[in-house]
């Protein structure tokens, strides 16, 4: 199948992130809106975009788009669309939604109508009556934004975040699409050096080594489309060779410290499921006598905001501790994730970039402080 419309969904703030991974994955026809990335491929393209993209939370095949004000045009528009081209006779299927300004504000009712249509065009296509829902999975999202209706078929399944190497976390842990966020929005390159001294189970730093050895997010994990008839096994199986005669030997310096032992044992085994063990370089070290591994580098970090962890005095000693330690490194460019509005007078300095983002439900700041451009040939 080729022409297919596709929707990459991301956090608020995201989604610039997100258009330059699906230009640079070769997708055309590309448009951003609030919170999400359009774009077009071919079936193919669902394994592809859902193996390499970092910073999206879920890839959505687009089925149909149309205006809806009442629930008899829902029904009606619904049912023209061409389900059968996906959903099988014996394939199981659930309907969500959601709706924002729209005239049909019932959730509820808008999904119970959906799926009632659903089950109406293929009543009529396999000539039953009855659906046993045994066979492959098919989550159909109706999304209703000023009495605009997209339905869409997720091809993920769990989020994109879920890479597969973080079965344990530390406490409060960032997510892995946001982290490798972070890292897009820094001055890492794969020969620079990277050091995130709050490191807890190890997302920053493994996500960093993951990138500068270009291995696939999603090449340790499986996706719902998998099972999808359509697909086939032989396109996924293409896909992942595909992803894996890719990933490039080296060896970034990247280094991951944090004050719990536990955090860093968790982190080590992390790493060493992502497959990049070896490219990181942990330890138990308190941030007021951390020591930068070398002359230039970026520092990435998720220090404690006081609202999950640690005490109000206790986080704005560590805001200070790090505004030391990056005063006495003007060589290194610093980037700092937080909560706290009051984070630069801690730290002592205005940063020369602040980004708004959001770190699950918590509105944050991406604190962003740029060091002296390393000499030619240096780190």
């Amino acid at each position: 199948m080729d022409n297919l419309r596709f929707t990459a969904t991301t956090t608020f703030g995201l989604e610039a992130c997100a258009k330059r991974e699906v230009t640079a994955l070769g997708f055309t026809d590309i448009s951003v809106l609030d919170g999400r990335i359009d774009f077009s491929g071919t079936i193919s393209d669902i394994a592809k975009a859902n193996l390499w993209l970092r910073t999206a939370d879920r890839v959505l095949l687009n089925v149909g788009e149309f205006e809806a004000r009442t629930f008899d045009e829902l029904f009606e528009k619904t049912k023209a669309l061409p389900w059968e081209e996906w959903i099988c006779e014996d394939s199981k299927f659930t309907v969500t939604g959601k709706s924002v300004k729209s005239t049909l504000f019932s959730v509820s009712d808008c999904q119970s109508i959906v799926k009632k249509a659903v089950v109406e065009r293929l009543k009529t296509k396999y000539h039953v009556e009855w659906f046993p829902e045994t066979g492959s999975e098919y989550k159909i999202q109706v999304g209703l934004l000023k009495d605009l209706a997209t339905l869409t078929i997720d091809t993920t399944g769990p989020g994109l975040h879920k890479r597969g190497y973080r079965p344990f976390v530390s406490d409060a842990p960032i997510k892995e699409t946001l982290a490798s966020a972070l890292i897009d929005l820094s001055y890492f390159r794969r020969d620079r050096t990277l050091y995130d001294p709050f490191c807890g189970s190890g997302t920053i730093p493994i996500e960093a080594a993951m990138i500068a050895k270009n291995i696939a997010p999603g090449l340790k994990r499986r996706f719902v489309s998998e099972d999808w008839p359509q697909i086939g096994a032989d396109i996924w199986k293409e896909a992942r060779f595909d992803a894996k005669s890719t990933i490039l030997d080296i060896t970034p310096d990247i280094h991951g410290s944090d004050l719990s032992g536990n955090a860093i044992e968790l982190a080590q085994h992390n790493a060493k499921r992502a497959g990049v063990d070896d490219c990181i370089k942990f330890s138990v070290k308190d941030i007021g006598c951390a020591e930068l591994p070398s002359e230039y580098g970026v520092a990435i970090m998720n220090p404690p905001y006081g609202e999950r962890l640690g005490t109000a005095d206790e986080v704005k000693e560590l805001y200070r501790n790090i505004g030391k330690l990056f005063k006495n490194n003007p060589k290194w460019s610093a980037y700092i994730i937080t909560s706290d509005e009051e984070f630069e007078r801690f730290y002592g300095k205005r940063a020369n970039q602040k980004r708004k983002l959001f770190n699950g439900m918590i509105k944050t700041d991406y604190y962003q402080y740029f060091g002296e451009k390393p000499q030619r040939g240096g780190n």
